[in-house]
């Protein structure tokens, strides 16, 4: 192990004994992701395209270079041990459950994912980013104040609809008691994460940290159990129904993921109560946070960049004009120079900016380097999608038509929703959810920064699981004329 940490380009950090290289990040939750932003650099710099450091006494290979980290991606695919923390809420769900889990109910999943059914989920997305519009007004014109809230509860309720077929309704309430238990569980899973003297379960549990994320993951985990139990009850009537009036038409109507979850898992592949409760907590976990932060910076950067945001929307006039429809499915394909800078904004901003792996067994680098088992794999997302090799001598500029002008440079160069065979499913329900918000919210206000006299420098980030602005984004509506 340590012959190896020598081959490979190292951190200029000191190593301490016990804890490695883990006290660098003490501190703050913004002082955390500045340290993910100098290992991403560092690695960026090195002419092997990484860095080591020592998490306690586990060797950690950081890269953010987008051919090694496909390589890695798709050869390494069990999550690496630090992320058992993060396990502490969703349980087995897939998104950090072991292959021999993972793989049959991705198989289960995928089905869920169809083009028909997140068309489906485009009439939610739609009614609700109409209620955030709603909402909104309150603000508008009042000067600089925080979208987060706004964005947050419209994905949340997107998603509590779309995922449990339910309404929490929490863009409505001051205080949505599901909302903020999923918040702290977040928090305090960012700061244990990167704590390895609290990865023993037994340690933790004599912390206060322990007790506070219990009480709020066992009002979430009761919150979701008695919608699948309701959810199970209701379709069964529904079929005895249909058997008792002989109607054997196929159901064509709106299902959420949990009725597709409990329709497509049929038979002896049938998920038991928990297992639906962890698929469906993985997919409001990832459809809440990742939709609301990509949300979030688009506007961010919307207001610190009239010109594109002008563009934005003389496409919207293009293809709504001046009326007030909803937006459909059908709409969405349309607003290509949208998608552009929603993706350019997970380029620079992606809101999970690094993801973990595991080495299980021996592997050998393209560059002739052996990993050892049990090494730990960053892919540093934050710093990859910066990377002049990629991207050019303008990696750190905004530019949209970035995407419009030219194909991607290697595949894995871009992976907001991270790579290789356990990619995130929801990605285009994701990009649906971001598209059909920004569209509903530009159509009726322009967007301005905090300030009038607000510079271009980067934005300060903190990392809390998704990684966030540290001004939690503060911006100014206007109302178009």
């Amino acid at each position: 192990m340590i012959n190896l940490s020598h081959k490979l380009s190292a951190t200029k950090h000191r190593t301490l004994p016990l804890v490695g290289h883990a006290y660098i990040f003490l501190g703050s939750d913004e002082d955390r992701m500045t340290q993910f932003q100098k290992l991403g650099r560092e690695a960026m710099s090195n002419d092997d395209g990484v860095t080591t450091l020592w998490q306690g006494h586990r060797l950690y290979i950081v890269t953010s270079d987008a051919k090694l980290a496909e390589f890695l991606l798709k050869t390494c695919l069990e999550k690496d041990e630090a992320l058992k923390c993060l396990q502490l809420m969703t349980g087995n769900g897939s998104i950090f459950a072991a292959v021999n889990i993972w793989r049959p109910r991705r198989k289960n999943l995928a089905p869920t994912f169809s083009p028909k059914n997140l068309a489906q989920f485009a009439e939610i997305f739609s009614r609700q980013s109409a209620i955030m519009v709603e909402q909104l007004q309150a603000a508008v014109g009042r000067g600089a104040f925080s979208i987060w809230q706004y964005i947050t509860t419209y994905t949340m309720d997107s998603v509590c609809e779309s995922t449990l077929g339910v309404s929490v309704n929490s863009q409505k309430k001051s205080e949505q008691p599901f909302l903020k238990a999923f918040d702290r569980c977040t928090q305090l899973d960012s700061a244990r994460l990167c704590k390895p003297w609290f990865y023993n379960m037994s340690v933790y549990k004599m912390t206060p940290y322990y007790k506070e994320h219990a009480e709020c993951r066992d009002f979430i985990w009761k919150f979701v159990g008695e919608i699948i139990k309701s959810k199970k009850q209701s379709l069964k009537d529904e079929k005895a129904s249909m058997a008792e009036s002989q109607q054997n038409e196929k159901h064509d109507g709106l299902k959420s993921f949990l009725e597709l979850l409990i329709d497509t898992s049929g038979g002896n592949r049938a998920y038991t109560d928990v297992e639906l409760r962890e698929e469906t907590l993985v997919l409001v976990l990832a459809g809440t946070d990742t939709s609301a932060v990509g949300t979030a910076f688009t506007t961010m950067l919307l207001a610190r960049y009239p010109d594109v945001q002008e563009k934005v929307y003389q496409e919207l006039l293009q293809v709504f004009g001046n009326s007030k429809r909803p937006v459909t499915a059908e709409d969405l394909p349309k607003l290509k120079y949208l998608d552009a800078v929603i993706r350019e904004t997970l380029r620079l901003y992606p809101p999970v900016p690094i993801i973990a792996r595991k080495v299980d067994k021996e592997v050998t680098l393209p560059s002739g380097i052996t990993l050892v088992e049990d090494c730990g794999l960053v892919i540093n997302i934050w710093a990859l999608h910066r990377n002049p090799r990629y991207w050019g001598d303008d990696a750190e500029l905004f530019r949209p038509e970035r995407f419009l002008d030219t194909p991607l440079s290697h595949p894995a160069a871009f992976m907001p929703f991270s790579h290789g065979p356990r990619a995130c499913l929801g990605y285009q329900y994701a990009m649906m959810s971001m598209k059909t918000a920004l569209s509903a919210l530009l159509r009726e206000h322009r967007i301005l920064p905090a300030t009038a006299t607000e510079d271009l420098k980067p934005l300060r980030l903190k990392f809390d699981v998704m990684m966030r602005d540290v001004d939690n984004f503060t911006i100014q509506l206007v109302k178009r004329q």
